[in-house]
């Protein structure tokens, strides 16, 4: 065991090194220039059409609105809380700043992920409409890069089990024994139940349940974020100089921090906001992809908005609100040490961020459930559904209760991995995005492609 782990942990340094931060960063930058900047222009819009999505025009299985709680129901999650406190402890306050920096290209990148999943989705036996990384390097590159699309959906199926599986349930797990004493077997039990209940009905109940859970969930840890923003009003300005200062120096050892070098806060900052708004990635667009839009414009402008909401507010709130009460000096590290931050300011702040965490935590087995099983019939075909889905299930119980170090390893090895041949079709795509978006806002809005119609 311990030469697998030295050697997915030499595997994790190539993958999580300047090669990836070049892909994530590069080809984001490359799609927000060459899009001149529209998704951070245009953000007004794409909430309007966000509100007007709620019903859904056009073909596909759920609304707008629901397609992008679904996919921020696998991006709110561990992530907001636990990555964002890992990123600032291994960091210094600086990884906020390159949070930031990965969400505002990220904004394109999820955009274009989003137009190509509907522009190049297709039907599949069931009559579903499916889509994603796999599908758009299939039917948008040709059969010479079926390749990668094959890649992707491997890496897929396998990463779903650890970054929206095991790590989620054993994040939900830990923190209710905690906080609770809720034994664990108990919670993988719970947690078996609850999910079984969702995902057997497909995208359309797990849609369903995110776009109630989601919206709900998000504004009140939002809301308990912002009231310990205020209690330290006086902080903010020191804690948002940090996050300037230490994105270029390096943080000097203070309290229990041990330091960190200017290296630590770009890779911990990249690495851990794309965990968490996963933008890059290629699993935001296979929700996309089921979306009853009009056309591919339509449905990139609501998904771009999923990286400025996980990122530039929930996770901002989580790092300001820890690096203002200073609890990043106290040696504290993920989820520990966000609940400390809120615990210091709040009267029972911990117990909150525990409530938060374990439902953030189980609407991301939801979300990535869906991901990975579509990364699985893309492969195998629909008769793989079902035996997927039971056993995402059963593999609940394991990750609730078992120890996940090397799980956490590996899951973040392959996040890095999903990302390579989805950033490269994204790259090679985007001459088709900015046509389709040039064609778009030269219609005044209205899609040339109204049905969204898959590929032929």
């Amino acid at each position: 065991m311990e030469a697998l782990n030295s050697i997915v942990g030499a595997i994790n340094g190539v993958v999580w090194g300047p090669l990836m931060l070049v892909l994530i960063l590069g080809v984001g930058f490359f799609l927000q220039v060459g899009l001149k900047f529209m998704p951070i222009l245009r953000i007004g819009t794409g909430f309007s059409l966000l509100f007007k999505g709620r019903e859904g025009q056009g073909d596909g299985q759920i609304s707008p609105f629901n397609a992008l709680m679904t996919s921020l129901s696998a991006t709110i999650g561990t992530g907001n809380i636990a990555g964002v406190a890992t990123a600032v402890f291994l960091g210094g306050p600086g990884a906020l700043f390159w949070m930031w920096m990965t969400a505002l290209v990220g904004m394109a990148t999820k955009y274009a992920e989003a137009v190509c999943a509907v522009k190049y989705r297709e039907k599949d036996e069931l009559g579903n409409f499916v889509g994603g990384p796999m599908y758009y390097i299939k039917n948008g590159l040709g059969a010479k890069w079926a390749w990668l699309g094959v890649a992707f959906a491997l890496f897929g199926a396998i990463a779903a089990f650890g970054i929206g599986n095991g790590v989620q349930a054993n994040g939900v797990a830990q923190v209710l024994e905690s906080n609770f004493g809720v034994n664990t077997s108990v919670t993988g039990i719970v947690l078996m139940v609850l999910t079984a209940a969702v995902i057997l009905g497909g995208i359309t109940r797990i849609g369903a349940v995110a776009g109630k859970l989601v919206p709900a969930m998000a504004i009140a840890y939002i809301v308990a974020g912002l009231l310990v923003l205020i209690i330290n009003i006086g902080e903010i300005g020191n804690a948002l100089s940090l996050v300037f200062t230490y994105a270029f120096t390096p943080s000097a050892a203070e309290g229990g921090f041990a330091g960190a070098a200017v290296w630590a806060a770009i890779r911990f900052g990249v690495a851990r906001g794309v965990f968490s708004n996963e933008a890059g990635l290629g699993s935001a667009p296979i929700a996309h992809a089921a979306a009853e839009t009009k056309g591919p414009v339509n449905q990139g402008l609501i998904a771009m908005l999923g990286t400025f909401i996980d990122t530039i507010i929930v996770c901002s709130i989580t790092g300001l609100a820890i690096i203002s009460t200073g609890a990043w000096t106290s040696g504290e590290s993920g989820a520990a040490l966000t609940s400390l931050a809120f615990a210091t300011s709040l009267p029972g702040g911990g117990h909150l961020i525990a409530i938060a965490l374990s439902i953030f935590a189980f609407t991301t087995i939801l979300g990535w459930s869906f991901y990975g099983e579509k990364c699985v019939e893309f492969l195998l075909g629909v008769k793989s559904l079902l035996p997927y889905r039971i056993l995402w299930i059963v593999a609940i119980y394991f990750g609730a209760t078992a120890d996940l170090g090397f799980v956490w390893l590996l899951a973040d090895t392959l996040n890095a991995m999903m990302a390579i041949p989805n950033l490269i079709a994204l790259a090679l795509l985007s001459p088709i995005v900015f046509k389709l978006t040039k064609e778009f806002f030269a219609s005044n809005g209205q899609s040339e492609e109204p049905g969204g119609s898959p590929a032929e």
